[in-house]
């Protein structure tokens, strides 16, 4: 009979019973006694009452029965420390048990028991583990190392057990070698040094390289991954590694297979381009890659995540496999997608044809999805590979004609980009697209038709009627659209000025006037001072030579790509994203870098090294279509001279422009007469921070707990920010005729991780009397998202009974001090941000000046990064940052004299929107 009916049984009584079982002389019915408790455990009930009967049957020498027990001593070790000391004396004594199973199992269950006073026993008898005569105990004594690790660093160091564990690299036995890296490689991720704990050289190389021929799988993943954290110290050193390890190329399991491919990409780095060793190493990468894709999907994502980045670093490689990345009708979507990626990124003058016909039956499929990246696909083809670009446009005008809404949508899209690519070549295809015009409805598909009509407005004879059509919902259309009938209208009137007045003056009009988007309104201030100053630099500026578009627009960054090279078979390599943009702490923000192709770096050097720079701020790289990029480039901290033709970008355009948010000179006249930088020229606005010693808006108390409700007992509250914690202000009256004492309160897991810093000090509380209790906040607590987000859930317990209430926590408590944006990285953020992340928000009852406000908000940790006036409003640029480190970007819109106000927000999480809106509330209306 099975163990299965181990779980059946669910009578009462059975503690009881189990108790005197396990107390039973017979070894038998002890270990059915055992199977019972370990049952009932596993189905999750309560068996910790019998732990020092489970710990009298570990003295046995059945190796079933002592497993049964070490068992549940992991599981109910922490919860009983006191009781498991008692089992410390038999952990020593299986140590130096005859049987190395039970050494083994000892010194693993040791490891695994996380209980500071077992940890302090465990030191010698793992000593003796890590020299013991049998290769099992020697290799399980290596994982317990890094385990001890995990629960003491400083022990481990300071009983010298990562000399041991070093030591253990040049064992007789390969799996031994492979747990002592993988125990070296685990305690380095967990290092907070960051530097690598093992000084990699040729001898050590030599010796993980022996071991990797005979230890287990998971094994040679562990040794290869050391491998790719050297760096060999001459190219033929390095052609000696890669021919140790290309073997492992043809292994059945798909992790070696990559983590091999992974040293091998690194190396290859180093050898010479030409060599003819390069190019029969090029060739024999291509094979295992091939037979990855005929796994299961799931093996065949991760493999092709991987395979998009080997392909952007060496094309060559898989240069002639296309054919296995063409989809399969039974492919998953997400499988068919990065398939569809691939066969672009291989696409060349050879294989053209191949893939175009592939791609229109594709563009036939059901899948909406998959049917919209192969019409990209086939545009992408012909910005690629020039000779097809006419054969892939009578593709895409074939696809057009099947008047598929989203086919035709998408189609339109990529055709804007074969025009930008080959310009006054395809043009005449331009009357077939405007026959579709009144089935747009998608954003971006309506924006790309209203840039070909404004492009070319010269060749098409009712483009003014066509435009329009679009003016007449202009307030209901997306961002993107808006400004690009903004610029088409512009181009249309310098290209027929006659009889587009009215048109253009209609446009602008609806930019500056009736939008609250920033980025339509300063758009359209800066094209109608071009026109209304200097027309001909109108024309320069909005009808010049486009730059012709790259071929490869989506390729990742050099830099980036590199570093994911050297994360191949990780998750960064299917996340595409570096380590650091997923995971906290444990080493990652330790960069990797393949090494320079020049230049070994040195025996045992080592690419984990954080480089020079890492740790600090990254640079702003501005988005290359903004026009904010040139801005960028001006020298902030110098005046314009007039008489420099070069200060011609200088010119304020707008009166206070985005040049101004740059803290860039206006004009002349606002140049710092002595001593000024770039933050004088704007006064104190940027200096707002100086007054430390103001207190944020105070909210007045209100009733969180009526007394009726707390038998008795009436708490009033509020919430304050002190010295950069929030506290919880309470005021607590006994309104019962017995007195209150024992005060404590606990918080249920809520949106921000609040929880009490310290216990509740209250003193005892007579009848009819009141108390003043301040607990302070820490925001490291769970964190659950609560509706409405601020929702604190709160129980407060005292000698009576336990009483609990919800109250809401103030925004302006959960701005951090540190929210100041730097003013580059606000414009490029607020760019950033798609402009559905846009909230508006209407103030009334403002009162006083917009220097006071700004100020105000200062105080509260809005800090105003800008501040511009146009067309005689007042706009004042903000940021904050909330304590769960999210960060809003604000413009408020202030009228002298108006005590309405406009408030526009932006964020990447606009679910705290309102809590932001409401603490704007009452820090205007505050004194």
């Amino acid at each position: 009979m099975t163990d299965s009916k181990y779980f059946t049984t669910t009578k009462k009584g059975e503690i009881f019973e189990l108790k005197s079982e396990l107390n039973n002389d017979k070894k038998e019915k002890k270990k059915e006694a055992v199977k019972k408790v370990i049952a009932s455990m596993t189905v999750g009930k309560d068996v910790s009452a019998l732990f020092p009967d489970v710990v009298n049957c570990m003295q046995t020498d059945n190796l079933e029965l002592k497993k049964l027990v070490y068992l549940y001593l992991m599981n109910y070790a922490k919860s009983q420390p006191d009781m498991a000391i008692m089992a410390v004396n038999t952990f020593v004594k299986d140590c130096e048990d005859s049987n190395p199973l039970i050494r083994a199992l000892a010194v693993r269950t040791m490891g695994c028991i996380r209980v500071d006073k077992i940890t302090e026993y465990l030191c010698e008898p793992l000593r003796k583990c890590l020299k013991d005569e049998d290769p099992y105990v020697r290799k399980t004594a290596a994982v317990c190392v890094a385990k001890l690790y995990d629960i003491s660093a400083t022990m481990v160091e300071d009983q010298g057990f990562l000399d041991q564990l070093k030591d253990l690299l040049s064992d007789s036995n390969p799996m031994v070698v492979a747990n002592a890296v993988a125990a070296l490689s685990e305690i380095n991720e967990a290092s907070q040094s960051g530097q690598p704990l093992v000084e990699m050289n040729s001898v050590t190389i030599n010796k993980l390289l022996t071991a990797l021929n005979e230890c287990t799988e998971w094994g040679q993943v562990f040794i290869l991954d050391s491998l790719a954290n050297y760096s060999p110290k001459d190219e033929r050193e390095a052609q000696s590694i890669c021919e140790r390890i290309t073997p492992r190329l043809a292994h059945a399991n798909a992790a070696v297979v990559l983590s091999a491919v992974k040293v091998l990409m690194k190396l290859l780095e180093m050898l010479s381009s030409d060599s003819d060793f390069c190019a029969t190493l090029t060739k024999k990468l291509a094979p295992p890659l091939v037979t990855l894709l005929s796994s299961e999907p799931e093996v065949q994502y991760v493999a092709l995540r991987n395979i998009n980045l080997i392909v952007q670093k060496r094309p060559d490689i898989l240069k002639h496999e296309m054919k296995v990345f063409f989809v399969k009708y039974n492919d998953p979507i997400y499988v068919k997608l990065e398939k569809l990626d691939i066969m672009i990124r291989l696409a060349n003058q050879s294989n053209i044809a191949q893939v175009l016909s592939e791609l229109k039956e594709y563009a036939t499929e059901v899948d909406v999805d998959f049917v919209r990246k192969a019409v990209r696909a086939i545009g992408r083809c012909a910005i690629k590979v020039e000779p097809s670009a006419e054969r892939c446009v009578s593709t895409l005008l074939d696809l057009i004609q099947t008047k598929v809404n989203y086919v035709v949508q998408e189609a339109i899209v990529v055709i804007k980009d074969i025009f930008r690519k080959y310009p006054n070549k395809y043009e005449s295809i331009i009357s077939t697209l405007c026959e579709n015009l009144d089935t747009l409805d998608e954003p971006e598909a309506r924006a790309s038709m209203v840039w070909i009509i404004g492009e070319y407005a010269e060749r098409i004879d009712n483009a003014d009627e066509l435009l329009d059509s679009f003016l007449e919902g202009f307030q209901d259309e997306n961002a993107q659209v808006q400004l690009q009938l903004l610029t088409a209208v512009v181009k249309l009137f310098l290209k027929r000025p006659s009889d587009t007045q009215e048109l253009v003056q209609h446009v602008l009009s609806l930019a500056t006037q009736d939008s609250d988007n920033p980025d339509l309104r300063d758009r359209g201030f800066i094209y109608w001072r071009l026109l209304s100053t200097d027309p001909a630099a109108a024309k320069e500026v909005v009808l010049a030579d486009k730059p012709l578009i790259s071929e490869e627009t989506d390729l990742l960054e050099p830099t980036l790509l590199d570093e994911l090279i050297c994360h191949i078979s990780s998750l960064a390599s299917v996340y595409h994203k570096p380590p650091t943009a997923f995971v906290e702490g444990r080493g990652a923000g330790v960069r990797k870098s393949l090494p320079n192709r020049s230049a070994g770096s040195g025996a045992g050097s080592n690419n984990d090294q954080t480089e020079p720079g890492a740790g600090s701020e990254a640079m702003v790289i501005p988005n290359q279509e903004s026009l904010i990029g040139d801005l960028l480039s001006m020298d902030i901290n110098t005046p314009a001279m007039p008489a420099a033709p070069t200060t011609t970008s200088n010119v304020d355009l707008l009166g206070g422009g985005l040049d101004i948010l740059l803290g860039g000179p206006a004009n002349d006249a606002a140049a710092p007469a002595a001593g000024g930088g770039a933050s004088s020229l704007l006064g104190d606005i940027f200096g707002l921070t100086g007054n430390s010693l103001s207190v944020g808006v105070q909210i007045p108390k209100v009733t969180w707990l009526p007394a009726e409700k707390g038998k008795g007992l009436e708490i009033q509250g509020t919430f304050s920010r002190r010295n950069g914690e929030i506290f919880m202000d309470m005021t607590l009256t006994n309104k019962a005729m017995q007195p209150m004492t024992n005060f404590a309160i606990q918080l249920n897991k809520n949106s921000f991780g609040l929880s009490p810093s310290a216990p509740l000090q209250a003193t005892p509380l007579p009848p009819n009397q009141s108390t003043e209790v301040s607990l302070a906040l820490g925001t490291t607590g769970p964190i659950q998202r609560m509706e409405p987000l601020n929702n604190l859930q709160v129980a407060v317990k005292n000698n009576i009974d336990i009483f609990y209430f919800a109250c809401l926590v103030h925004g302006n408590v959960l701005f951090a001090e540190d929210g100041q944006l730097d003013k580059r990285v606000f414009l490029n953020t607020w760019k950033e941000i798609p402009a559905a992340n846009e909230l508006q928000y209407s103030l009334s009852g403002v009162i006083g000046t917009t220097d006071g406000i700004a100020s105000k908000m200062t105080t509260n940790n809005i800090f105003t990064i800008a501040k511009r006036n146009v067309e005689g409003q007042d706009m004042l640029y903000q940021s904050l940052k909330l304590t769960n480190n999210i960060w809003v970007l604000l413009e408020l819109k202030l009228q002298p004299g108006n005590p309405d106000a406009t408030l526009s927000l932006k964020s990447r999480s606009v679910e705290v929107a309102n809590i932001i809106f409401a603490a704007y509330e009452a820090i205007i209306r505050s004194p």
